[in-house]
């Protein structure tokens, strides 16, 4: 064999194929699809779920790091949950399991478009004029919409799952399908509906 034909990729057993680094080794990250152009900058998706605190270094890097390690620090933010990133890590990892199973798509992908409908566009702040505080409609930063959307659907498993016989996989699950669905009963859209309806009427 020459040099030449030694060089030349094996067509039939595919050497040349390049191994793609996948979430919780089951789900691709590489084709997800953004709807909402303001937010896609802030919504990182990447095959790493765990970054060992690597980004608490500098002011605004959260962005960087990958969605799904965003909800999962996020599921940790109660009394209960402090410190159980393991214990996070495997509620979304099986939540995922189960969105596919009941949408047959990648869950990841169900994860994006639930954040996206979940993040409010307006809120409002409190102006003071003299002694009076006055509501002000305003709107969101891009970042601090994803934040949103995070901080509603962590809520939403935290209520549907505390003191019930629902297990937080599940609940975070019906989240997330109903998110991506934009169903107004889902918690996290109906507080996103509830933000905006408030700071219409402040306008």
């Amino acid at each position: 064999m020459s040099a030449d034909d030694a060089s030349e990729p094996d067509e039939e057993t595919g050497t040349d194929d390049v191994a793609v680094a996948q979430l919780f080794d089951e789900w691709d990250v590489t084709d997800i699809e953004f709807s909402d152009p303001s937010t896609e900058r802030y919504i990182t998706v990447t095959p790493i779920a765990h970054t060992m605190g690597r980004h608490s270094d500098k002011q605004f890097k959260k962005s960087e790091i990958s969605i799904v390690e965003r909800l999962i620090n996020r599921l940790m933010q109660t009394d209960e949950n402090t410190g159980k990133k393991q214990l996070a890590t495997t509620i979304v990892s099986d939540a995922f399991e189960i969105v596919h199973g009941r949408t047959d798509e990648n869950p990841v992908q169900i994860l994006v478009e639930a954040v996206e409908n979940s993040a409010p566009r307006e809120e409002t702040v409190r102006l003071k004029y003299g002694g009076i505080s006055v509501p002000k409609a305003v709107d969101v930063a891009p970042q601090r919409r994803v934040d949103q959307a995070l901080k509603f659907i962590a809520e939403g498993v935290y209520g549907a799952s505390f003191k019930t016989t629902t297990d937080a996989e599940d609940a975070l699950a019906q989240q997330l399908i109903g998110a991506a669905n934009n169903d107004v009963q889902t918690y996290p859209v109906n507080q996103k509906e509830e933000k905006e309806r408030v700071a219409a009427a402040a306008r």
